[in-house]
């Protein structure tokens, strides 16, 4: 009986359903006996892109793992310069009580300089570090930040600032033994290799009726109506202006 798998729309799926698709696809056809359905050659390829799409996954682990260092960066860009303003504002304030205390935090970016959030991501570590030292390690400055309750700020600038460091140098070290792959490239040759891991099906179907297609076709038809209704959703989401969740390309702070 002549079958048809229903065609889905690749280059709009993100690189992770893409490679969770043709995993769900292999694991379903595995069930069935490729060499009596005349598939052994067009499935082999189909399992062939293996290796290749596990490049991408490792590629968009890297990309989560840069995103999760550019939000520490964020984080403590924010911390800093909370810190910067809060000791302007006490100045501002006029507290005759907290003045010399204020004029302490003031001497201190005076030293260290109040653009450190501007800095690339290396330097900043390294400024950060010294800063927080001098903190620590200076009685009288240490003094002025619990007189002014400006503790908190410190301390979970510090917690961020080390995470990040630690977080930033595992990147490095795996950014210098990752191999640079073409995603688009893969994603284009398995596009071609899909596409004729369907067509041969429904041909095969129409050639050999006295075998069962509509079985193995079911399931694929019910895992790309999946795929389709989750794009549709995201499509209709677009289109209200809701938030959606994208893989943006990681942009490194200069």
């Amino acid at each position: 009986m002549h079958v048809r798998i229903s065609r889905l729309a690749f280059k709009s799926l993100r690189n992770s359903e893409y490679t969770m698709f043709i995993s769900q696809l292999v694991a379903i056809f595995l069930k069935y006996d490729a060499d009596a359905l005349q598939l052994r050659k067009s499935f082999d390829r189909v399992v062939a892109l293996t290796p290749e799409l596990d490049k991408i996954r490792a590629q968009d682990l890297s990309s989560a793992y840069s995103n999760m260092i550019r939000d520490l960066d964020v984080q403590r860009d924010n911390l800093f310069s909370t810190f910067v303003s809060m000791v302007k504002t006490l100045e501002k304030s006029g507290i005759k009580s907290l003045a010399p205390h204020v004029e302490i935090l003031k001497r201190l970016l005076d030293k260290h300089g109040r653009d450190i959030a501007e800095a690339g991501y290396s330097a900043e570590t390294k400024r950060l570090n010294d800063f927080l030292v001098d903190i620590s390690t200076n009685a009288n400055v240490m003094a002025a930040i619990t007189a002014t309750n400006l503790a908190l700020f410190i301390d979970q600038l510090r917690t961020v600032n080390t995470e990040f460091a630690s977080k930033f140098m595992v990147r490095v070290e795996e950014s210098s033994m990752s191999e640079i792959i073409n995603t688009h490239t893969i994603r284009r040759v398995s596009d071609k290799t899909l596409v004729s891991f369907f067509d041969a099906i429904e041909f095969c179907s129409s050639e050999y009726e006295e075998l069962d297609y509509v079985t193995p076709a079911k399931e694929l038809n019910e895992l790309i109506t999946y795929y389709k209704t989750m794009l549709k959703g995201r499509e209709s989401r677009r289109i209200a202006g809701k938030d959606i969740s994208v893989e943006a390309p990681i942009d490194p702070k200069p």
